[in-house]
């Protein structure tokens, strides 16, 4: 090891070894033995550029959805890793909102929707939302059924109570924006794509809809 090495801290070393070998269990193995949850947030708040690297990947493993805020203020990082980071982790952190049977139920609407059995999809939404209606998967999974489905303004409701529930939700705030593009409301939609870009500036498509639709409504 060299002297360098020696005075890097042990969570840079720790993420230098998994981009070395890729081992996601080794390195989630060694930040849980040395580091609280607590500890990994102020370093994805305030450490070095490494550093909050390797915290929002430790986060983005091992973090609950008390870490969405943390995970949420990465995403306008100044560094791009650390953004792409917490642009996958923080979709990790929103599946472990509520109790594990409640995650369970989630990850079953993911699954109804992969298979296109939208009512399906409504229906257990819908029970889940009635059991916890603070969960933004929910709504946001059952967003993304009524909008297959053609139901655009139950979509776009569905969209909005996801945002109430989780204010860094972008994917719902792009699919509020489809929702309106297939209603012809150009302004609506382009409010949506901001919202979206103004939570996670790396989307590339929103801002080429941006562009695309600002150019729309100047020429009127």
């Amino acid at each position: 090891m060299s002297e360098f090495d020696v005075r890097l801290p042990m969570l840079d070393l720790f993420y230098q070894q998994y981009l070395t070998d890729e081992n996601s269990a080794a390195f989630i193995y060694a930040v849980s033995r040395n580091y609280s949850m607590g500890t990994l947030e102020q370093l994805a708040r305030f450490g070095s550029r490494l550093t909050r690297r390797a915290s929002i990947l430790a986060i983005g493993f091992l973090g609950d959805f008390s870490a969405n805020e943390i995970m949420g203020a990465a995403l306008v990082d100044h560094d791009r890793a650390v953004r792409l980071l917490a642009d996958h982790g923080i979709r990790e952190v929103w599946q472990r909102q509520g109790n594990t049977t409640q995650q369970q139920v989630v990850l079953s609407l993911y699954r109804l929707i992969n298979q296109s059995r939208m009512d399906e999809a409504i229906d257990t939404a819908t029970s889940l939302i009635n059991v916890n209606p603070q969960l933004g998967e929910a709504w946001n999974q059952r967003a993304i059924a009524y909008c297959a489905l053609g139901e655009f303004e139950a979509a776009v409701k569905d969209c909005r109570e996801t945002l109430n529930c989780n204010r860094f939700h972008f994917p719902a705030a792009m699919g509020m924006a489809h929702c309106y593009l297939h209603v012809d409301d150009a302004f609506s939609a382009l409010e949506g794509f901001r919202l979206a870009l103004r939570i996670n500036p790396d989307l590339e498509g929103v801002r080429s809809h941006i562009v695309h639709l600002e150019k729309i409504l100047e020429d009127g």
